[in-house]
């Protein structure tokens, strides 16, 4: 019998590709889901859909009270003072919260205004640029922990003839103090967000404390920044975020994340729910990073952008030192 041969088999169509190969779906844990859904979700129908009740909730609560201190006064005029005096200083109350709102936002602008502006006086004159760097210096004109780093670039600003280094200078000076503040914030909130998660064995508890604790990182990093956010803007600062990492991908698995969720992957396997502590870390500490370029008056340029991967270890360093202590 002779021996075996090998046989070729002819092919019509090219080989596939791996470049042709759908994507593979990214899979958040539950936790970040939930929070994406809750600050992510945004549309014309719904804000009016809010104004709409808001108005027609507030025409009802007026004209109840209204009718209620009128009726009061009717009936006895000192009960009917009392009355219209609380709801006097209810308005006023109101009105006050508004007036913070709208400061709050305001404050948010101005930050936005200054990242365009800086971005723009890279590649103009250097008096536009000397300028740029004077009124982001003034915005941390009455902060005394910034008193030092100003000083130092008003020393330094001269020596620079150069509208790009003149902002890089600008950058590094002012920049890299808040810088530093802003990551510990976000490192202690991914250590809750992963604590939570290994912890909380219910189902939604771990979504309401991941929510909490990126709506709390959210607000710091803005007042660190100088542009301390109000109870509402600190929720259209949350929408603003999520929109920033949905439009630029980065809520999915980067090579940035490759090693933390690598991590998280082989500490699943001795807890699942550690597991995913860890993943919903690094992504609450994407969500910090997101704030930081949001609420930063400086895009990421003289200074190195902080890494996930980083922030997670740190975050993950500090649970285990906190561990050694308790034991």
């Amino acid at each position: 019998m002779p021996p075996a041969r090998p046989v070729m088999i002819e092919l019509d169509d090219p080989a596939p590709s791996p470049g042709d190969a759908l994507p593979v779906p990214d899979a958040l844990p539950a936790a970040m889901q939930g929070v994406a859904a809750v600050a992510g979700a945004r549309s014309l129908w719904g804000r009016v859909t809010v104004w709409v009740l808001g108005a027609f909730a507030g025409f009802v609560i007026s004209v109840t009270v209204w009718d209620f201190v009128a009726n009061l006064l009717a009936r006895n005029e000192i009960l009917g003072a009392i009355g219209m005096a609380l709801a006097l200083a209810a308005v006023v109350v109101l009105a006050a919260l508004a007036l913070r709102e709208a400061a709050a936002f305001a404050r948010l602008a101005r930050l936005d205004g200054l990242r365009l502006r800086a971005e723009a006086a890279r590649t103009g004159p250097l008096a536009e640029a000397r300028a740029t760097g004077v009124a982001i210096s003034g915005l941390y004109a009455a902060r005394a922990d910034m008193a030092w780093a100003r000083a130092r670039l008003d020393e330094r600003q001269g020596e620079v003839m150069d509208a790009d280094a003149l902002l890089a200078l600008t950058e590094a000076e002012l920049m890299a103090p808040l810088d530093l503040a802003a990551t510990r914030e976000v490192e202690a909130a991914a250590r809750r967000v992963a604590l939570a998660t290994a912890l909380i064995p219910l189902a939604l508890a771990d979504v309401a404390v991941a929510l909490y604790a990126n709506l709390a990182m959210v607000r710091r990093v803005a007042e660190i920044y100088g542009g301390r956010a109000g109870n509402i803007g600190s929720w259209r600062l949350m929408r603003r975020v999520f929109a920033h990492l949905l439009a630029t991908g980065a809520l999915a698995l980067t090579d940035d994340m490759i090693g933390t969720v690598a991590g998280g992957g082989l500490l699943s396997k001795l807890s699942r729910r550690f597991g995913e502590g860890v993943v919903n870390g690094a992504l609450t500490a994407r969500v910090g990073l997101a704030a930081m370029d949001l609420c930063r008056p400086m895009a990421f340029r003289a200074l190195e952008r902080p890494r996930v991967s980083a922030l997670v270890g740190r975050a993950l360093k500090g649970i285990a030192v906190d561990s050694g202590k308790d034991a």
